[in-house]
């Protein structure tokens, strides 16, 4: 066998073989076979579809996280978490991206990262806000992202082209809507963002924006992102700002 496609093979198999311990840790609740399945709503809505996936322990680029962990005399605010961004491309080498999207949540931002080059949905990351340690987000960013992802890098990626996605983005919104209604939630997905592998949609309640969930372009998978808390506010590139300023409560 090739070394580089048995080294792979057994990334993904140390892969796998974590997905129940780490799944239990981010209130995962199971996984499906072939058919679309649900379980305990717990700490955060489950996944649906088919295959086996779980969250991983590292990024584009095989685990890359930026900080000290070391928690800080005040929480990082929006201004300072776009400079602990800046600071994470500049310190990884990733060349060519801009941020695209910042949302707040209760403890973390989480940035979406755009191609400057494409205008393509690139990499999803978490800033903490008590630490300031920038890291790719858990789940579909590191296990579906097929160019910035875990696969992505063991598969030769990131200069590769990936294939076409199999699922529109109009049959994303479908499959994301239909299993907000079967996990009776009472959220509806709003427009999706295309990144390579996967689609990322925020969820929104009472025409407001309250989490996000993933759908898998090439499966339909849908993985709900049930580790962020509560939704405090948004900002785009451009500035625009979504539900309340940054920093504000979004139920207030």
């Amino acid at each position: 066998m090739n070394k580089k496609l048995l080294v792979s093979a057994l990334l993904v198999g140390a892969l796998l073989l974590s997905v129940p311990a780490l799944s239990s840790a981010f209130g995962i609740k199971g996984f499906w076979g072939s058919n679309p399945g649900y379980g305990s709503m717990g700490q955060g809505m489950p996944m649906m579809g088919s295959g086996m996936v779980g969250p991983g322990m590292g990024s584009g680029m095989m685990g890359m996280t930026t900080g000290g962990g070391v928690t800080l005399k005040e929480p990082v605010n929006q201004d300072k978490a776009k400079e602990l961004v800046q600071n994470y491309l500049a310190n990884t080498g990733l060349k060519g991206l801009s941020l695209a999207e910042m949302m707040e949540f209760d403890s973390h931002f989480y940035v979406e990262l755009k191609e400057d080059q494409t205008g393509k949905y690139a990499e999803e990351l978490i800033v903490d806000k008590k630490t300031g340690t920038v890291s790719p987000e858990i789940g579909p960013n590191m296990m579906w992202n097929t160019k910035y992802g875990h696969m992505g890098m063991m598969m030769g990626s990131p200069a590769g082209t990936p294939d076409k996605p199999v699922v529109s983005p109009g049959e994303a919104v479908k499959r994301a809507n239909d299993y907000l209604t079967q996990a009776n939630s009472g959220e509806t997905a709003a427009e999706p963002h295309e990144f390579y592998g996967y689609y990322t949609l925020h969820t929104m309640k009472d025409g407001k924006v309250v989490g996000m969930l993933s759908v898998n372009s090439s499966t339909g998978q849908v993985w709900y992102h049930s580790w962020h808390g509560n939704f405090v506010g948004m900002e785009e590139a451009d500035g625009d700002a979504q539900g309340h300023d940054m920093g504000q409560n979004h139920n207030q």
